[in-house]
């Protein structure tokens, strides 16, 4: 369910002179792109802190990702049907967030997924449907009510064997959002991080200016379709970029782990509010869910505003956002 990179910057680059400066860095992390942008009242200190937010991303993404062998969720898959693992509380609490999230939605969104990375591939190099007994028999394997967690010896259990987590909707959110915490304790007020499109802004530009995202226009590729100033988090969940396509019709790399099969209906959802890690959980359930289940699941969290985009031309739904429409 990895969510796609639907934003582009928008900066004012025309900044007075005043005792701030803007550095910014990419670096290939967790499997994509992050640009990190710092505001500091020296290159030397905005440079140090990049330096120490690649060197936390790195630190999480060696810890719960499942492409990395040494890494804890690693060794949970490895485990799945055998034994409990002791893992880090950081990984526990973020697993149990998750279950919260497949509690609130169904199992609309569910971390358990990962046992179906293999049936469905959205490369290019997928030309026809995978076999229906194949895709019954990854869906037996996924399923949230059988990750048990053991807060008083901190372990997780995948009690079926073939069970697999991956984080691959909440890694790249949590990450930002860690490092901005870090940033702040630090007395950094102000920077922008992107991780492929799961995006968390505080402060403003040197010049007073709010960080402006460009939200992607679906349905044109390489224009935007609006802007919107940032502060806080924001993802984008979509069909339009990431896909199989088979027979002449496409199948989007968003999959109902309910089912097994591409979600439908939706062409694509952003979410901001104060979380990445929940901007980027409720974005891949609203597309799993439809836009009628979706909103109604989005009225639980009243501090993140959406904008959701059907399959059906242009028609938009967006509630609580500023969008300038460009």
């Amino acid at each position: 369910m990895k969510r796609l990179w639907s934003f582009a910057f928008l900066l004012l680059l025309a900044f007075p002179a005043i005792s701030q400066v803007v550095r910014t860095r990419d670096a290939l992390l967790m499997g994509g792109r992050f640009d990190i942008t710092i505001v500091a009242t020296d290159s030397v200190t905005a440079e140090k802190n990049i330096d120490t937010v690649i060197a936390e991303i790195s630190r999480i993404e060696h810890l719960i990702s499942d492409w990395i062998p040494a890494s804890q969720v690693s060794l949970v898959n490895r485990q799945a049907g055998i034994a409990p693992v002791k893992v880090d509380r950081e990984l526990l609490e973020l697993t149990e967030r998750a279950i919260a999230i497949s509690k609130q939605t169904d199992g609309a969104f569910d971390i358990s997924f990962a046992a179906m990375e293999k049936i469905w591939r959205f490369d290019g190099s997928m030309t026809a449907m995978p076999h229906r007994d194949s895709v019954k028999k990854a869906v037996v394997h996924v399923g949230y009510k059988n990750i048990e967690i053991n807060r008083d010896s901190s372990t997780i259990f995948l009690t079926k064997k073939g069970m697999r987590i991956g984080f691959g909707a909440l890694g790249e959110g949590y990450a930002v959002d860690k490092c901005r915490a870090m940033m702040e304790a630090k007395g950094i007020t102000a920077g922008i991080i992107n991780a492929t499109g799961d995006i968390q802004a505080w402060g403003t530009q040197p010049d007073g200016q709010p960080w402006n995202i460009g939200v992607t226009d679906p349905f044109n590729r390489g224009a935007l379709l609006a802007a919107i100033p940032l502060q806080g988090g924001i993802a984008t969940s979509g069909n339009y970029e990431k896909y199989a396509l088979i027979n002449n019709k496409r199948y989007a790399h968003i999959i109902d782990p309910r089912t097994g099969y591409p979600a439908s209906g939706l062409t694509s959802v952003t979410v901001t509010g104060p979380g990445t890690e929940m901007c980027n959980a409720l974005s891949t359930s609203v597309m799993v869910l439809g836009k009628a289940a979706g909103r109604k699941l989005l009225k639980r969290f009243p501090q993140y505003q959406y904008l959701i985009i059907t399959d059906k031309g242009k028609r938009i739904v967006s509630k609580g956002l500023k969008l300038e429409y460009l």
